[in-house]
């Protein structure tokens, strides 16, 4: 049966989670394309004042890679927003020119940050904060200005105020309103909370109402209609968010605030729904998770007609966190004359609870400074519970997730509010094999979003598994499709003779049978150092590995081909010329290991780039040994004492698309200047009278290590066999995706001389290398030799020269 063609205009939480629920319950219905209008997959974007506090990284906050869509067969095409849709004839159009028929079409454009309309509001340095580059744009406005104002003291606005002063900035926080976050919290929690941002260094100016943005080109500081002024260089705009809703009003989609559905998502026109922040249900735009995952859930059935009841709106409770302060609030937040409140405010801790009460039943609650109460009473809400005969103090104890609560919680009580998982779900997960708080999430979604329940889920494996906690609570599984670690798949292979990923995967009981993108690659190495013959599975690959480029935040690639040592010619040279005038590169860049890289290049170009090239790949993508830096050596360095270039050049070729765990770096230096930085290299080569200092286990990144010494050598020949028993160990023992300097600090310095001073298990780790790189010579130079085998492996399987497959 043919596929249908489903678009989806968004790449966000909403709509990607409608997507994850389709390929659930129907892998095979649609053929999907997404158009995203950032040029990353999908994200958290709860996450994103986590990275301005520097809590979090982008790639932290990454929910679906690269690789899931390519795992789903999704075709994704970030950085390119759709401008048009012809709706009579089931068109999308595209930014970029593209034009793609559709079946069945969903809005998830979700909303954009609502800026005021005030004067100056387009002057430079004003920005809203509701994507990852306004949060780069605050972060590169750190570092040049000192004096922000953010607009609004929403939780957005209070996410972005904190996240600024995190960066240094002197932060003024405006108001129109007596007291902050009034959404949320009554004034006497909204007071508490203030206290603790103003020790935290927020200046908060309440009740004033900005009338004009000041400053020429830049904003310079704000003006208020009492006539005061305050100085400011850099201006945030959070106050508040508005349905994104202006294609579709183009389209003929019924639009009102957002974009009007029914119960089944469905908008005014034939085959086409919403979902998210930009829908509009029964008159209610929600901006919180939850029940945007709700309308996902009922909509993902909608299109393959599993449906059978709508979705009848969501009883939304906001559990939030504010620069470490736990806040939780749901229903009413204010006092009337038919309700009754029941208070605990306990100032030395910084406690405050209030439960509002009407007819016997909960209709309000606000909690600050701890919410383990919040998941209880939340259920007691929602169930309208008769609470008349509770309302003595001990009704608002503390401590409702502690262990002894556990086993008092309902099956049907909720633990992830954000995707609706219940205690029961959990427990369900667990006794099918989730043992850890990751493989819960995987199988189930809880604690994929905000993260604030995963103590909960903690504990909930800790009562269920028993006795059987500790030891699986400690154990690192390949990933949540298995119970079983590294070391425990790799035993199996070996023992059971397994061969390709899916068998592994289907005799060790993989619990999606079709892996992910964290397990199939890992499965794809493992067979790759068991067996030397082993015929790589390209399907299993990382995208970056089988595009040959890595791919960049705006959807482009990047080419670097190779240049042993860092040594180029005048031809290579030109070739590289030809081909950036060519498919008009827009920037030709000089990289960290001594090669040229050309950025921007698109998908489709990537085949024709590398055969006009006609030179090998550099692996800039590669789980393999991406660069020798050399320094130019004693053959030109009045300092030098060795041929370093030389030796750089004969370790790149010898040990060049070799697979390993991780990225692997060297340098070859020719004295101890180390210009070469040998020093913060994965394995690092010095230059001395008489011999070579080998260094191992250096890092130059993120985690900065100095590399440590292996030994002294006298020779280039014992050079390459210390490398090779050394790498060759590092392949067999290390876990996929672990750095050398990781792997070294986990099995120790000491153990890994001991290893490769003895000469009977280096000769064994050698011989086992040879084996392996012979398997990418041969075919690699019968590619290189045979034209039509060439034209084959780029437009057949639109694969560089520089494959390694077959």
């Amino acid at each position: 049966m043919q596929k249908r063609k489903l678009v989806m205009i968004g790449n966000g939480m909403a709509g990607v989670r409608t997507i994850e629920e389709l390929v659930k319950i129907a892998p095979d219905a649609f053929d999907i394309t997404i158009f995203g209008k950032e040029p990353y997959p999908n994200y958290n974007r709860i996450q994103l004042s986590t990275i301005l506090q520097g809590e979090m990284s982008f790639s932290d906050i990454i929910m679906n890679d690269w690789d899931w869509y390519e795992s789903n067969h999704i075709q994704l095409y970030a950085g390119d927003q759709v401008v048009r849709v012809d709706t009579k004839e089931k068109i999308v159009y595209s930014e970029s020119g593209r034009a793609v028929p559709y079946d069945e079409l969903i809005f998830a454009t979700g909303s954009l940050p609502l800026m005021l309309p005030i004067p100056g509001i387009n002057k430079q340095g004003v920005i809203g904060f509701r994507d990852i580059h306004d949060c780069e744009m605050m972060m590169q406005a750190a570092k040049q200005y000192k004096k922000a104002a953010v607009i609004g003291a929403g939780l957005l606005g209070l996410e972005a105020a904190s996240g600024l002063v995190h960066l240094g900035m002197d932060v003024h926080v405006v108001h129109l309103f007596g007291h902050i976050m009034e959404k949320q919290l009554d004034e006497t929690a909204a007071r508490l909370l203030q206290r603790e941002l103003e020790a935290q260094g927020m200046n908060f100016l309440l009740e004033k109402e900005t009338v004009e943005i000041l400053g020429d080109d830049r904003v310079t500081g704000l003006r208020f209609k009492d006539g005061s002024e305050i100085a400011a260089d850099f201006v945030v705009m959070a106050a508040g968010i508005v349905p994104n809703v202006k294609l579709a009003k183009e389209s003929g989609l019924f639009v009102n605030r957002g974009i009007v559905v029914n119960d089944y998502l469905e908008t005014s026109v034939p085959n086409v729904y919403a979902v998210g922040e930009c829908a509009e249900h029964r008159e209610i735009v929600y901006g919180l998770v939850a029940p945007l995952y709700e309308q996902a859930q009922v909509l993902a059935k909608r299109l393959v007609g599993m449906v059978e009841k709508g979705y009848e709106g969501s009883i939304v409770g906001t559990q939030l966190k504010v620069s470490g302060i736990d806040l939780f609030s749901a229903g009413e937040i204010y006092e009337a004359y038919e309700t009754k409140a029941i208070k605990v405010h306990n100032e030395l801790d910084g406690v405050y609870k209030k439960v509002l009460i009407r007819d016997g039943r909960i209709v309000g609650i606000v909690l600050y400074g701890d919410t383990s109460d919040s998941t209880r009473l939340f259920r007691m809400m929602q169930q309208k519970q008769d609470v008349s005969s509770l309302t003595d103090i001990a009704f608002l104890k503390e401590g409702g997730a502690k262990e002894e609560d556990v086993a008092m919680m309902a099956d049907e009580e909720l633990v992830c509010g954000c995707n609706g998982v219940t205690k029961g779900t959990i427990v369900q997960a667990i006794q099918q094999g989730a043992s850890t708080v990751e493989q819960v999430g995987g199988c189930t979604n809880a604690g994929r979003s905000c993260g604030r329940c995963k103590p909960l889920i903690a504990k909930i494996l800790e009562h269920t598994l028993g006795d059987a906690f500790a030891g699986q609570a400690q154990k690192e599984t390949l990933c949540s499709c298995t119970d079983l670690n590294r070391d425990e798949v790799v035993a199996e292979i070996q023992a059971k003779g397994l061969t390709t990923v899916k068998e592994v995967m289907h005799v060790l009981g993989w619990k999606n049978e079709e892996g992910c993108s964290k397990c199939r690659p890992a499965l794809n190495y493992y067979l790759g150092v068991i067996y030397p013959e082993y015929r790589d599975d390209r399907d299993s690959r990382l995208v970056n590995e089988k595009m040959h480029a890595n791919i960049q935040k705006d959807g482009t690639y990047s080419v670097v081909p190779r240049m042993y040592g860092g040594v180029t010619t005048p031809e290579d040279l030109r070739r590289i010329a030809d081909v950036a005038e060519k498919y008009r590169v827009p920037l030709v860049k000089l990289t960290g290991g001594q090669r040229i890289a050309l950025f921007g290049i698109k998908k489709e170009d990537l085949p024709n780039v590398w055969a006009d090239l006609g030179m090998l790949s550099g692996y800039a993508y590669g789980k393999t040994l991406r660069t020798v830096k050399t320094c130019v050596g004693a053959t030109f360095c009045r300092y030098g004492t060795q041929d370093s270039m030389q030796l750089g050049i004969e370790l790149e070729k010898r040990f060049e698309r070799l697979d390993t765990p991780h990225k692997v770096k060297m340098g070859v230096s020719a004295c101890p200047r180390n210009c070469a930085e040998a020093g913060v290299k994965d394995v690092g080569i010095v230059g001395v009278d008489g011999g070579w200092e080998i260094y191992v286990g250096g890092n130059g990144g993120t985690d900065l290590r100095a590399a440590d010494l292996l030994c002294t050598v006298k020779t280039a020949e014992e050079v390459f066999e210390i490398v090779g028993a050394y790498l060759q160990y590092y392949r067999e023992t290390a876990k996929y995706l672990e750095r050398t300097s990781k792997w070294l600090e986990r099995v120790g310095l000491s153990h890994v001389k001991e290893v490769v001073a003895d000469e009977e298990k280096r000769t064994a780790l050698n011989e086992r290398l040879q084996r392996t790189l012979v398997r990418y010579e041969d075919p690699w130079r019968k590619v290189l030799e045979d034209e039509p085998l060439r034209q084959h492996y780029y437009t057949k399987r639109s694969i560089p020269v520089s494959v390694k497959e077959d």
